[in-house]
């Protein structure tokens, strides 16, 4: 099958698990024997056009090399990414001829709809996250309204939808107005293969990082919705002795994090450790006894399925996709998001729970193997593409759609209730 992925991300410019998700996935389906272009942006750095492990990639020059992080200045930024990209596209489609187009998040909307009107392709798109999910159901502000309303013209445009879990597919059907019948829940993958340490390295990260005690780790973003805040409490509650905590990652809310540590715990216990490369991230995780997951808001949690690779047990909030991956008791530990007092004593009770480890990783890798290897995913993405050109033949998607109305009250209410 031709495919054409439409992404913002893809390396060497990776900011997150979409670029991960799309690298994988792309390189997968290759693989599989498909002929897989991807359209993304160009960094100084890469060429315009090569082809890396079977994928052809295309790349355009943003208007600024450098993503701006103030607010409203990124926002301008994507527009103008989008329209570089949108630009491009029909060139690109000449070239590759597409029987789907895929694309991955708000931020290629118009390049998505330039896309599918030249190529005549059916559009899926992959929702990674939502605007109102990051806010807790709320859209507030002219920022937040029009990233809303261009996930809702994606979501639209698209003959079928794919969400990463269950729970980001009820807010899809809630927020955007699809039919549970157009949505198909395909989750993220992991190479196994790349989780490995060697006993040396695991050593070396532990000594580094947790000679004396317990090691419990968090990896990912500085943001609120991560909630990481509710981590720092609780490591103020725990029982366990001499438990240390690592935080590994950089975002908005570091400082205020730093703060709350050093009002809470003793400076000894915890340790922010900034951006790591990638060889001193994946040893500090190997090296954990716990890897903990307390978002707030969490679509997916690729993070409990890097643990569960790395033979690490986890403690995980019940948010998103992470009830997916994580079996309560059996699988791991899940608390109530938010819930400091919970996740101290869930914390405490995986720290504790020795003689029942083994069995808990087990459980968990066994999990991954049957639902989270890229070659299922990649195959049931391509069940997806079949339907939406089937779909399409009966029923095609209009190219315009109108401005929705949004309401001022909270727009998940009725799925998180």
């Amino acid at each position: 099958m031709r495919i054409l992925h439409v992404s913002w991300e893809y390396p060497p410019i990776v900011y997150g698990g979409l670029g991960r998700h799309v690298h994988a996935l792309a390189e997968e389906q290759a693989r599989q024997g498909h002929d897989v272009w991807v359209l993304t942006q160009q960094p100084p750095s890469a060429p315009a056009h090569e082809v890396i492990a079977g994928v052809t990639v295309v790349r355009v020059q943003p208007v600024e090399p450098e993503v701006p992080r103030e607010p409203q200045a990124l926002v301008d930024w994507v527009r103008g990414l989008d329209a570089a990209m949108a630009s491009a596209a029909r060139e690109v489609v000449a070239a590759s001829e597409p029987q789907v187009v895929h694309a991955h998040d708000w931020v290629v909307t118009a390049t998505a709809r330039a896309a599918t009107i030249a190529s005549g392709a059916p559009l899926v798109t992959t929702l990674h996250a939502t605007e109102a999910g990051r806010h807790q159901g709320w859209i507030s502000g002219p920022i937040s309204t029009e990233i809303h309303i261009a996930e809702y013209r994606l979501a639209q445009l698209s003959q079928r939808v794919i969400t990463c879990s269950t729970r980001m597919a009820a807010d899809a059907a809630a927020l955007f107005a699809v039919p549970a019948s157009r949505i198909d829940v395909i989750p993220n993958g992991i190479d196994l293969a790349r989780w490995t340490v060697a006993p040396e390295d695991q050593e070396a990260a532990r000594q580094r990082w947790g000679p004396r005690g317990p090691l419990v780790v968090f990896v990912g973003r500085l943001e609120w919705e991560k909630g990481v805040h509710t981590l720092v409490d609780a490591v103020s509650r725990m029982s366990t002795p001499d438990v240390h905590v690592v935080i590994a990652g950089t975002g908005t809310y570091e400082s205020e994090l730093v703060s709350q540590a050093s009002a809470l715990i003793e400076a000894e216990r915890i340790t922010f450790t900034g951006w790591l490369p990638a060889a001193e991230l994946l040893g500090l995780q190997a090296a954990a006894d716990v890897i903990v997951v307390p978002s707030l808001y969490e679509p997916f949690g690729l993070v409990a399925l890097e643990a569960g690779a790395l033979g690490v047990p986890v403690v995980v909030a019940d948010t998103g996709g992470l009830g997916d991956i994580v079996d309560h008791g059996r699988a791991g530990y899940i608390f109530p998001a938010g819930d400091s007092v919970a996740l101290a004593h869930e914390l405490d009770r995986a720290l504790g729970d020795v003689p029942g480890r083994a069995h808990r990783l087990a459980t968990l890798r066994t999990r991954i193997v049957a639902n989270y290897q890229w070659d299922r995913i990649a195959e049931a993405t391509t069940t997806t593409y079949l339907r939406a050109e089937q779909e399409r033949r009966k029923d095609p998607r209009p190219t315009e759609v109108a401005t929705p109305v949004i309401a001022a009250a909270n727009l998940l209410a009725t799925t998180r209730s």
